[in-house]
């Protein structure tokens, strides 16, 4: 692991995205709450959550974060049939949030894959991206608008 020890503490704080894409008749499944496995949008939270927690346990020399904040907010967009993720990961500490956030999208789309599978075993998980990070030595960070 990279040593983290000489840097100052700092409030962290990251956000993250990804989408989901799938047939009309699973996203209707979503949207009406009525997926075989119960309650998609809400599992898919919870365990984007569970996800950010475990970080340093799913990527090699990722350090272990005491996290203040993780907040996981599901979108859905009913002209793409698709559900957003969007995360934001905070902390106060030596280094950035930003895998925490980056792996709780990923995780919560891939729990929404889970739930629906057995109806749709196309969907697409894309654009999983970080959209911005604040604090630390490098200060704060803004994706792009125009990069996709």
């Amino acid at each position: 692991m990279v040593d983290v020890g000489a840097k100052a503490e700092t409030s962290r704080v990251a956000r993250a995205r990804g989408h989901i894409r799938m047939a009309p008749a699973t996203f209707a499944l979503i949207q009406s709450g009525s997926a075989k496995k119960g309650d998609v949008l809400g599992i898919a939270r919870i365990a984007a959550i569970q996800a950010s927690k475990r970080t340093s346990e799913l990527i090699p020399l990722c350090h272990p974060l005491a996290l203040t904040r993780v907040a996981a907010e599901l979108t859905l967009d009913a002209a793409r049939h698709r559900v957003t993720i969007e995360v934001t990961a905070e902390t106060f500490g030596r280094t950035g949030v930003e895998m925490e956030a980056l792996t709780a999208v990923s995780v919560g789309l891939l729990t929404i894959y889970d739930m629906c599978k057995a109806a749709d075993r196309g969907m697409i998980i894309e654009d999983i991206r970080l959209l911005e990070k604040a604090g630390g030595k490098s200060g704060h960070w803004l994706a792009d608008a125009d990069r996709k």
